[in-house]
């Protein structure tokens, strides 16, 4: 099965924050935890993906660019996206399809946002999708706190579009790259 992982918006502004904006929560953590899925994304050959937003920083200089402390392969793919949905006006659907990706493994910022958006595009786009449930972050919001935005989108996309293709939500110690989905077919009678 031919997998990629998409690191969403994980730009260096975005995640340390600037004067006008906060970090988001636990950045550190978040950073390293990407490290260890993209480790686990070249050990399982899968194709890895940077989208980067150009709305952080203008889309230029160093707060636009992906965060100086992700392991960036030589052989990703990077994307700019202009919307909240990476899909959009990007050429990622297109690559996916031609590479004959099956499997997506998604982390990144913003989870509200662009995550949730992206997992559940990609759902009705054909994909199985596992969400690194440890590997997305936000900030706090005027309603909830960040911890509680990525608690309640961790609960609402596992198994979100449950029919023919759907999301599992996952943490980063686990093999991301052995996905569960058809044993939750077989379990399930799907």
């Amino acid at each position: 099965m031919k997998q990629a992982l998409l690191v969403i918006d994980v730009q260096q502004e975005l995640v340390e924050g600037n004067e006008k904006e906060q970090a988001v929560f636990q950045k550190e953590k978040l950073v390293g935890t990407i490290n260890g899925v993209i480790n686990q994304a070249k050990e399982a050959d899968a194709h890895i993906i940077f989208i980067r937003d150009k709305d952080v920083a203008g889309g230029t200089g160093d707060g636009f660019q992906v965060h100086s402390d992700l392991q960036i392969p030589e052989e990703a793919a990077i994307f700019d996206k202009l919307a909240t949905n990476s899909f959009y006006g990007t050429p990622l659907l297109e690559f996916l399809k031609e590479k004959e990706v099956e499997h997506v493994v998604i982390a990144g910022c913003q989870t509200e946002y662009c995550i949730d958006t992206a997992v559940r595009y990609a759902t009705v786009s054909g994909f199985d999708v596992t969400l690194v449930a440890d590997g997305h972050s936000t900030k706090d919001s005027p309603v909830l706190k960040a911890e509680q935005i990525i608690a309640h989108h961790n609960a609402a996309l596992r198994g979100h579009y449950n029919v023919d293709h759907f999301s599992d939500v996952r943490p980063s110690e686990e093999n991301l790259f052995q996905p569960k989905h058809d044993e939750y077919r077989k379990e399930y009678g799907m």
